[in-house]
């Protein structure tokens, strides 16, 4: 083989990966974003004052009902995909065609961790700077970008993509059990995918996520008379406080490895030996080879109890593998950052330990780029809200990856 070809091999590679950019913004899409603004404020409105925790199937096909209407509205073609798990609302799997060569998979999520009822107590409302309400953020905020970048491109007649497909699922924030085969079939049909998770703050996107895994502790021991016959009994909290030890040997916050107890249980009448405790703890890595030392950890304490007569189950449940830094990401960060300069802005790059579906698509091999949603902050808690000022640059940016990539997919 002539010496030159690789390096002629990779170089195409490399321009196939780079959209070309223009000299400035686009003014049809930044005009067309500035003026989608009230429309994307009123549905995110909407759906956010529909309450739609995970496992509330309820809730979640209220909210899919008013988002099917509207992709159904612009041209999309709308299937409703039945969870793969009892218990969880259906998913919507939307998709619109053009005449060109990219494929790209947009995912999002409208489950939150707020329990039914909870829109009754604090619905959306803004305060000039911010939006707030359940899940404003995390993700709907991102789901109503998504859909309103579809519309962008409807009504800007932008058909230079293959096939735009946007899922949006019910159950990211358990680790997606509803949706796991669902997204390993839209991935194998996908050049990239775009993660709607919100952006962090100050306005950066994400170029790396953590892998999550939950390990379950279960402390049998053996009931007694807390005052007649206690030395009859074996305490199964007290197990589990010596169990619990463990956690002492690995960090809870930071950008690296970091465990953290999360459920505990034991006992339910003050004058009883409990003889069952149990606990979660929730573990966050960088890599993959990560998990196995923190799971050896713990299944090591259970085999010497130091409770006589007390035995220990350990059993573990997994999330999300991680998105790893990878060239493929960075790739797709660098343009985005060059897009976002466009309109005089400075788009950062971050990670952080919340995981996403994005690592599943990172994982088949296809380039993923995430944090794509409106900024926000207070995540899973009352505080939650989302910065009203990057409602339109980010819509900006996505309507234009879009149309980027949709032209020009990356190698893979």
């Amino acid at each position: 083989m002539h010496p030159a070809r690789p390096a002629i091999a990779l170089l195409s590679a490399a321009l196939v990966a780079a959209p070309a950019l223009a000299a400035g913004p686009d003014a049809r899409v930044r005009a067309a974003a500035e003026a989608a603004r009230p429309a994307q404020l009123a549905l995110l409105k909407r759906i956010v004052d529909l309450d739609s925790g995970t496992g509330d199937a309820a809730g979640a096909a209220k909210v899919q009902a008013v988002l099917a209407e509207r992709l159904r509205a612009l041209g999309a073609s709308v299937e409703i995909v039945p969870a793969e798990a009892k218990g969880l609302g259906d998913n919507l799997v939307a998709r619109v065609t053009g005449r060109g060569r990219g494929r790209i998979l947009m995912i999002a999520h409208i489950d939150t961790v707020f329990p039914a009822g909870t829109v009754a107590t604090r619905g959306y409302r803004e305060d000039g700077a911010r939006a707030y309400g359940p899940g404003v953020s995390d993700e709907k905020g991102g789901v109503v970008q998504a859909i309103t970048a579809l519309q962008l491109l409807h009504d800007l007649k932008e058909t230079g993509f293959k096939q735009i497909t946007l899922l949006i699922e019910t159950s990211e924030e358990t680790g997606s059990p509803g949706t796991r085969a669902l997204i390993d079939r839209l991935v194998r049909d996908a050049d990239v995918e775009f993660n709607l998770e919100p952006g962090d703050a100050p306005d950066a996107i994400t170029v790396w996520r953590k892998g999550s895994a939950t390990i379950h502790l279960a402390v049998q021991g053996k009931a007694a008379h807390a005052g007649v016959d206690p030395q009859n009994g074996h305490n199964a909290a007290v197990e589990l406080i010596h169990q619990l030890a463990t956690l002492d040997r690995f960090p809870h916050s930071g950008d690296g490895v970091t465990v953290n107890l999360t459920t505990l249980k034991a006992g339910d009448r003050v004058n009883v030996i409990p003889d069952l405790a149990t606990a979660d703890i929730n573990y966050r890595v960088r890599t993959r080879a990560q998990f196995a030392p923190v799971r050896d950890a713990f299944e090591a304490a259970a085999r010497t109890p130091a409770v006589p007569g007390t035995s220990v189950a350990v059993t573990t449940t997994p999330s999300f593998p991680p998105l790893e830094s990878n060239p493929a990401t960075d790739r797709l960060a660098a343009h985005a950052k060059a897009i976002y300069a466009e309109l005089g802005l400075t788009l950062g790059t971050a990670g952080n330990g919340g995981a996403s579906e994005s690592a599943l698509a990172a994982a088949a091999g296809v380039p993923a780029l995430d944090g794509l949603g409106p900024v926000g902050g207070g995540f899973h808690s009352v505080r939650e809200y989302l910065e009203l000022s990057t409602v339109t640059p980010r819509l900006y940016l996505l309507t234009r990856l879009l149309i980027d990539y949709g032209a020009t997919p990356p190698a893979r």
